[in-house]
């Protein structure tokens, strides 16, 4: 009875986190604390949040190198445009339908490109954000070329209810996530990551696993793609350039290489750090260099390493503090 209360109390904390991450920030919103612009800080910050778990996918728990990873969120964003506008899908079926095509994509790009390894495969990407950049210039009549294409949805001009989605998606996503890399098709991902040699004499497959990571970033940067066209309201190929894909590995090097969490939590403070420090114009794009140098010269695991913030664990902790607390009261 013990074990089976146990899964029970952990869903049970994390719903409650969960709830309480969207509603307290909300409570905020209503109550004039958090305006218009601070609000759309979270809700970029949580695009860019999504967009770093699909890259420490493939980078910290694959172990492969991708700088394509924009690539995929212009791929999303074009698509939930396409089947909304020029298919008339509801806006939910377009977006379930773009983050299948993008997870497609994903799937047919990683047959020739995880044959690779290393630096290879991280040049190979590079190349695919760039193809995929050049594509959707020239196809003018669907993605309005250079200049991009407008998108207008709820979110763009709600944005508390641009929050709320936002949130609840990641908060989904990241549950979920973590729950698969429990699984047993995570632990073999997370083998082949630590030793190709020793996962493959066990009799595990490298490129199927490989695989199977892949298309799950590919999946999760759908989504990133279907918010980021919902949430902004403008595409442009540019979305899709090298530098792009930076800053999400940026994110998910100053979190850790491996921590969800702790690319979610990089990516609201980077986010954020981008918009306090607007006031010097062009100069604020030499604050991520000096990030990413100080981070390398004293913590090169990044902020939380490998590990990932535990609530249930937090609560816990906190429990057993209380408790402790409680008994030297009651000592004589």
């Amino acid at each position: 009875m013990e074990n089976s209360a146990f899964p029970l109390r952990s869903t049970l904390i994390l719903a409650v986190t969960g709830v309480l991450g969207i509603t307290l920030p909300l409570l905020l919103m209503f109550a004039g604390v958090l305006d218009d612009y601070l609000a759309r800080i979270l809700v970029i910050g949580g695009v860019n949040a999504i967009m770093a778990m699909s890259v420490n996918m493939i980078v910290g728990i694959t172990g492969q190198l991708s700088l394509g990873q924009a690539g995929f969120l212009a791929i999303g964003a074009y698509a939930c445009i396409f089947f909304n506008l020029d298919l008339g899908f509801p806006l939910p079926l377009a977006a379930a339908c773009a983050v299948l095509l993008t997870a497609f994509a994903g799937f047919l790009i990683g047959f020739p490109v995880l044959k690779l390894s290393g630096d290879y495969l991280a040049i190979v990407t590079l190349g695919f954000g760039e193809i995929i950049r050049v594509v959707f210039i020239n196809l003018k009549n669907l993605t309005g070329g250079p200049n991009g294409r407008q998108f207008t949805t709820i979110m763009i001009m709600d944005t508390r209810f641009g929050f709320v989605v936002v949130t609840g998606l990641l908060i989904a996503v990241l549950a979920l996530l973590q729950n698969f890399l429990r699984s047993s098709y995570g632990r073999a991902i997370m083998a082949c990551r630590e030793d190709e040699i020793a996962a493959n004499s066990c009799g595990i497959s490298i490129f199927r696993y490989k695989m199977v990571g892949f298309v799950i970033a590919s999946f999760i940067a759908g989504i990133g793609g279907c918010l980021y066209a919902m949430v902004n309201g403008f595409v442009k190929p540019g979305d899709a350039q090298f530098l792009r894909s930076i800053d999400f590995l940026i994110y998910v090097v100053l979190g850790g290489m491996g921590s969800m969490t702790g690319s979610i939590l990089a990516a609201y403070v980077l986010t954020s750090l981008q918009e306090l420090l607007r006031f010097l114009q062009d100069y604020r794009l030499l604050i991520y260099p000096l990030i990413l140098i100080f981070v390398m010269l004293f913590r090169p695991q990044g902020l939380l390493g490998m590990k990932e913030l535990s609530f249930v664990g937090l609560f816990d902790r906190v429990r057993d503090m209380l408790g402790g607390r409680g008994k030297k009261e009651e000592t004589p």
